[in-house]
């Protein structure tokens, strides 16, 4: 299992992407969430199998959605600290 911390930067407050996110996440049984930063960004915490969270990783760019625009992406990785038991958005 890993953990991977996640900041994504661009048109991603007030067009749905944590909804997005949360709906990527669960679909595919991660467990983390998803928060707005004041600096505009959001800060994604998820975690899982190495192999599950690369998917994760190419669906949170969002690159079909036609009002997300994640401009960048910056990912940490560390091992997981099995703190979450869901998947939680915070408004």
């Amino acid at each position: 299992m890993e953990r991977i911390t996640a900041v994504a930067r661009g048109k991603v407050q007030g067009v749905g992407y944590r909804q997005y996110v949360s709906e990527c996440a669960r679909r595919i049984g991660l467990q983390g969430e998803v928060m707005n930063m004041p600096d505009g960004s959001v800060r994604i915490v998820v975690e899982g199998p190495p192999p599950v969270l690369e998917d994760f990783i190419c669906f949170i760019h969002a690159e079909d959605d036609p009002l997300i625009r994640v401009e960048s992406l910056n990912v940490r990785r560390e091992p997981a600290a099995g703190g979450f038991k869901g998947f939680f958005v915070h408004w």
